[in-house]
């Protein structure tokens, strides 16, 4: 069953580098767990532009029916395309990987966050 969505939710805006360009990934969290993703390329139109909308759409609706964050991103890491590049001695692969590695990285941070206030 998928949750409602509040009316104000906080989020953190990511900008990745692909092969098609700067990817925007958006991540809104309710009740300090991710709840939404959305994802925006840098230029407007276009396949790849309507392609990364879908994915946020779908992703979003996956996690607002209880899919954990983690089969997400297991998912779509790896997937290739013809366009992978290398930024700060990660490859990114495609605009799906670049999705996978930013959820990642969000929740990376939210445990370290978490083992560090545990710590304290």
């Amino acid at each position: 069953m998928k949750k409602e969505r509040k009316k104000k939710l906080l989020g953190t805006t990511y900008q990745i580098q692909t092969g098609c360009g700067k990817l925007y990934v958006i991540i809104n969290e309710d009740e300090g767990k991710i709840f939404e993703v959305f994802v925006s390329m840098g230029k407007a139109g276009g396949c790849a532009t309507s392609q990364v909308e879908a994915l946020g759409r779908i992703i979003s609706l996956g996690l607002r029916s209880g899919v954990e964050p983690k089969q997400i991103v297991r998912q779509l890491s790896s997937i290739s395309c013809h366009s992978p590049v290398i930024i700060g001695g990660e490859k990114i692969l495609s605009c799906a990987d670049a999705i996978a590695k930013t959820i990642k990285f969000y929740l990376d941070e939210k445990e370290e966050e978490k083992m560090n206030a545990e710590n304290k």
